[in-house]
């Protein structure tokens, strides 16, 4: 127990005197986040809602395909193994037929008969007793090879059927999230729809090389559950998840240090469950709609988080009218109100799982 006390304080102490210039609180003139407007990241509690669903599944699904996967071939490498055993094995037991055929079923009896004394007959049928033994060992080793060899192909049989499963409800979630976004689009206006030269671009024209470091999975390759435990660093002043924290760490290492807020007290969406935070395009705070550099800033950060979404257990990004999903890529996101907080166009929004 103290020692598990004292590792919670190291965890405590690393996260709280860590250095994080993201965090710099925002000067007069840009606001940060605007904590009493619970509802600013665009669309309704009801579309984030499904979005955030369709997302969990789709990476629950994923990883369980994963899983499926590794262990096909894992019993790929031991069918093929044990096919080859079994070929030696043959090889052996049909070497032992053919030495019975040749010596007769006579060739045992004559040994023990042509002994010279007792304990020659004796010498005579231990000996055969160990031929004996040794070719049913061989006969059995054959038998048991041909078992294993057909329960590795109904075990293959069953992980195929899995990876059917999986590729089926990952295809079930992504029309989820992509039917929540079409009845959300349909319902805006026009004017508030994203145009060609709104759209948020993708990795290929973007630059965005640098690697994250993976967060933390468990051992089958599923996303831990956490909650809402450690210290925001941000001016938002709350609690994040340990896995928001570790790509708000990973963003800062790859360059990203422009103003970032994450935890919201009220609201719907991932904010309020430490699992958001949202990246200012411009350098000291949340203003007006991105340009010139500010929107290549926003631009790269949005595809840092695509190209690292594996790694970082991202539900979706928000950026300049647009969303991306793990299942689905970039999407039109609308049903806005027409200013740059919920448009996304002033900030990069980050859910992660």
């Amino acid at each position: 127990m103290a020692a598990l006390i004292a590792a919670g304080l190291v965890l405590a102490l690393s996260v709280a005197l860590a250095p994080f210039s993201p965090a710099a609180a925002a000067p007069p003139g840009l606001r940060a986040a605007a904590p009493g407007d619970v509802d600013d990241e665009g669309g309704t509690p009801a579309l984030r809602a499904q979005l955030e669903a369709a997302s969990k599944g789709y990476l629950d699904a994923k990883a369980a395909l994963d899983r499926s996967v590794k262990r096909q071939k894992q019993l790929a490498d031991q069918l093929s193994s044990t096919e080859e055993q079994l070929g030696e094995r043959s090889a052996k037991v049909a070497e032992i037929a053919a030495q019975a055929y040749r010596s007769g079923r006579l060739g045992a009896a004559s040994a023990l008969l042509n002994s010279g004394s007792p304990a020659g007959f004796m010498d005579r049928a231990a000996a055969l007793d160990a031929v004996a033994a040794n070719e049913d060992r061989a006969v059995r080793e054959l038998q048991a090879t041909r078992n294993e060899i057909r329960k590795t192909k109904q075990a293959l049989d069953v992980e195929v059927k899995e990876q059917r499963k999986q590729v089926a409800v990952m295809a079930k979630r992504k029309e989820q999230a992509e039917r929540a976004l079409t009845v959300a689009n349909e319902r805006a206006e026009a004017a508030e729809r994203a145009s060609a030269a709104n759209r948020a671009p993708t990795s290929n024209s973007a630059r965005s090389s640098a690697t994250a470091k993976p967060a933390p999975r468990n051992s089958n390759g599923s996303w831990p559950a956490e909650s809402c435990s450690v210290n925001d660093p941000t001016p938002a002043n709350g609690c994040i998840t340990p896995r928001t924290l570790h790509a708000l760490q990973q963003a800062k290492a790859a360059g990203f240090t422009r103003y970032v807020s994450c935890y919201r007290s009220g609201g719907s969406g991932e904010h309020p469950k430490g699992r958001a935070c949202d990246f200012a395009a411009q350098k000291n705070g949340f203003g007006g709609a991105a340009t010139g550099g500010d929107r290549t800033y926003g631009n790269n950060l949005a595809a840092y988080f695509v190209n690292n979404a594996d790694r970082l257990a991202v539900l979706y990004v928000i950026w300049y009218k647009q969303i991306w999903l793990p299942s689905s890529g970039w999407k039109s996101y609308s049903g806005a109100r027409g200013d740059p907080s919920s448009d996304h166009t002033n900030h990069v929004h980050l859910s992660v799982y």
